[in-house]
């Protein structure tokens, strides 16, 4: 079963107490959303396998480690995961970034995917599918199925504020993919809202509320 993993780190808690309050504005905002996914991508890399290298400093030789392997690939999910993605950025530079674009039918309710572009090669490197809100689980799962169906065999969920129904849907329908999140939250509302959650992160994000 893929472990879930919430992040108490105390800069994480902190930033995401700013980002639930509607009192802040989309700039900051947007800037919070990204020193946190900075954050978490400390904790969503802790094992990543090291192998040894040598390097010459100004006075000798240092024996060091360097990332071994896989490079990693960043999916955000339309538009929300967007706002993770710079933050992610700033500390591994050179992953790669895919997208994926889902919509909720309105008939069914269920996610319908309208876009997805990988980088190459992804069954060789380590996938982080990226969506700010995990609140029935519906768009993860389809998410999750999108890159696997194209290849990918290691993939984690990093997401910032979770519902339980979420975080069950994904380890039932994908129970060997790690879930990263800075809370688990009480549960969703009539509407499908994570509370007390944040809002709809991708409204905050980008002004549009």
């Amino acid at each position: 079963m893929g472990r879930l993993h919430v992040l108490d780190h105390p800069l994480i808690q902190h930033k995401l107490t700013y980002i639930r309050s509607k009192e802040t504005g989309t700039k900051e905002f947007r800037q919070l959303v990204q020193e946190v996914a900075m954050l978490m991508a400390y904790e969503i890399t802790r094992d990543l396998p090291l192998t040894d290298t040598t390097v010459e400093t100004p006075v000798g030789l240092a024996h060091c480690k360097v990332i071994e392997g896989k490079t990693l690939a960043l999916v955000p999910v339309l538009r929300a995961g967007l706002g993770m993605v710079d933050g992610i950025l700033a500390m591994i530079p050179n992953a790669k970034v895919g997208h994926i674009g889902l919509y909720r039918d309105p008939e069914t309710l269920q996610p319908v995917e309208y876009y997805c572009k990988l980088p190459p090669n992804v069954e060789e490197r380590d996938v982080i599918v990226i969506d700010p809100m995990l609140a029935t689980g519906g768009s993860a799962v389809a998410a999750i199925d999108a890159v696997k169906e194209r290849g990918a065999t290691a993939v984690k969920l990093m997401c910032l504020v979770a519902a339980p129904a979420g975080v069950q849907r994904v380890q039932s329908a994908h129970p060997d993919v790690d879930i990263y999140v800075a809370a688990v939250d009480d549960g969703l509302n009539d509407h499908g809202y994570i509370v007390p959650g944040l809002g709809d992160a991708g409204d905050r994000l980008f002004g549009t509320r």
